[in-house]
């Protein structure tokens, strides 16, 4: 069984315009809510590639029926803890005339200390009999910096951690398997520029030396960035005719490596599997809607280059 876990669940609105013009009325052409936020969009890409997958967030009873339900539906087995507030909405704009994609995004409001309490206790339970888990989000305000760190100390399997900034400086020393914040996420993180290859691969070994097993660094369409202790790889994503809607791919890219891992590959394979899995991702308009079979044949697409070690 994989746990997916994260305290920054979203009730996600996605409309598609032929034409999106700024300052004027518009029409959406299509309208959907899904359940989102990247606790819940790893939960249903790992479901949906054909994982056990158990999931475990905080959630406003505002829409909880309507979350609980869709996550049932794609194969999701989840532990909802009351947020005892509504949950946060998040809101993309598609525009198909022009291919740009907006996304407005309120952030996760803090969360009450026994609904922490309650996550952690239930965590624990869940990570006990876990394969591996996968911890995603920012931290709503006023949750300790030390919150991951804690979980992390309780986690008797391998942790994929997409986390930034203080959170993900703090968990370092409990070695997690794999961390993945994207390449502006680690600017942030260690407060410097890293503006050519060589301080990339500063920052990233930094994150080794502190504790990571593995680091993944993405960035958008571009190489991705994994490294050891001892190698560094640089992997390039296939081309993708068209974006349909890139909400998501981070989340499935963490998924795709975690549920490679749970199939016996090595962690540069399952992150090519996890680049795979984004691709197919952006070239959907739901998020996390993945298939096992397309995500295997695509990463042998990913190109593969061993930079160092």
């Amino acid at each position: 069984m994989i746990l997916a876990a994260g305290l920054t669940p979203a009730w996600q609105h996605i409309l598609r315009f032929d034409s999106l013009r700024v300052g004027e009325v518009n029409r959406a052409a299509e309208a959907h809510w899904c359940a989102s936020g990247k606790v819940l969009n790893v939960g249903i890409a790992l479901a949906q590639l054909g994982g056990d997958c158990r999931l475990i967030s905080p959630l406003g009873n505002d829409v909880a029926e309507p979350v609980q339900q869709e996550l049932i539906t794609l194969g999701v087995k989840p532990v909802l803890i009351d947020a005892q507030q509504p949950t946060r909405v998040c809101t993309t704009l598609i525009d198909s005339a022009g291919g740009a994609i907006t996304e407005l995004v309120e952030n996760a409001q803090p969360l009450p200390p026994d609904c922490l309490a309650e996550f952690a206790c239930v965590y624990a339970e869940l990570a006990s009999h876990a394969e591996l888990v996968v911890l995603s989000g920012s931290l709503p305000a006023r949750t300790p910096v030390s919150f991951y760190r804690d979980l992390l100390a309780v986690t008797p399997c391998g942790v994929v951690l997409d986390a930034r900034g203080p959170e993900l400086l703090e968990a370092l020393p409990c070695r997690p398997l794999v961390v993945k914040p994207n390449r502006e996420e680690l600017v942030r993180t260690l407060n410097r520029p890293l503006d050519d290859e060589a301080a990339l691969l500063a920052g990233m070994r930094e994150l080794n030396d502190r504790g990571a097993q593995w680091v993944v660094i993405t960035a958008g369409k571009h190489a991705v960035w994994v490294s050891s202790a001892q190698e560094v790889f640089r992997l390039q994503p296939m081309a993708i005719d068209r974006v349909v809607n890139p909400i998501g791919c981070g989340d499935c890219l963490a998924a795709g490596t975690a549920w490679g891992i749970s199939q016996g590959h090595e962690v540069v394979e399952a992150v090519r599997i996890g680049i795979a899995a984004a691709a197919q991702n952006a070239a959907q308009l739901l998020p996390g809607r993945l298939d096992a079979r397309q995500a295997l044949q695509q990463a042998n697409l990913v190109g593969r280059e061993l930079v160092a070690g």
